[in-house]
């Protein structure tokens, strides 16, 4: 009989599994299927690597000692290039050092196996909810990053509530010149309204 999945909450991003032990991932796809929990799962790191979409959000539950990429491996590349991916590790080998090494590291959680299927699933929805956070951190960070040194000026007075012919006057520029880098700022950030605007700015210098 299959587990009653977690009510009120809905997946909107994948999830991984990556061990080595095909037993293990069987068993881990059917326990999250019981919650209504779809996943894809890698034999190693290195397929993982290879073929998930690592720089969108998402949840990749790992095992810690596998061969050719160790988890503790696999973890550090996702941080190196910046993915926007939650990181739950399982282990069957599992000591206090290893877990305080992976929460340092960033890791949501670590279990030991056998794993308790509500608890997996609750990390997994904080993991979810910590990569969501994450990716649009790291958009906006981006968008930022692509400012010009003129559009950085007016998104700081944007941001100070400032009104078009204010910065024209700040800056010593016009007004129509405002209102180009106003729209310029308002594409890259993707943002529909000033307020929209000044949460990415928040996101971005966070």
């Amino acid at each position: 009989m299959s587990q009653k999945p977690v009510t009120g909450y809905e997946l909107s991003v994948p999830v991984y599994v990556v061990d080595d032990d095909e037993s293990v991932r069987d068993s881990l796809a059917f326990m999250l299927d019981g919650y209504d929990i779809n996943v894809t799962t890698y034999a190693g790191g290195p397929s993982f690597l290879d073929n998930a979409e690592i720089m969108l959000p998402g949840c990749v539950i790992l095992d810690s000692r596998m061969p050719e990429l160790r988890g503790q491996d696999v973890q550090a590349i996702l941080t190196q290039c910046n993915s926007p991916l939650s990181i739950i590790f399982l282990t069957g080998h599992g000591d206090v050092s290893m877990a305080v090494d992976a929460f340092k590291s960033g890791a949501v959680d670590f279990f030991q196996k056998p794993v308790d299927g509500e608890k997996l699933v609750q990390a997994i929805m904080l993991a979810a909810d910590k990569s969501v956070a994450r990716s649009q951190q790291l958009s906006a960070l981006l968008s930022y990053q692509s400012l010009t040194e003129r559009e950085q000026d007016i998104l700081l007075l944007l941001v100070q509530g400032k009104r078009n012919q204010q910065i024209a006057d700040i800056l010593c520029i016009a007004v129509r010149t405002v209102e180009v880098h106003r729209s310029s700022l308002m594409k890259k950030f993707q943002a529909k309204t000033i307020a929209e605007l000044v949460l990415q700015y928040g996101l971005a210098i966070n």
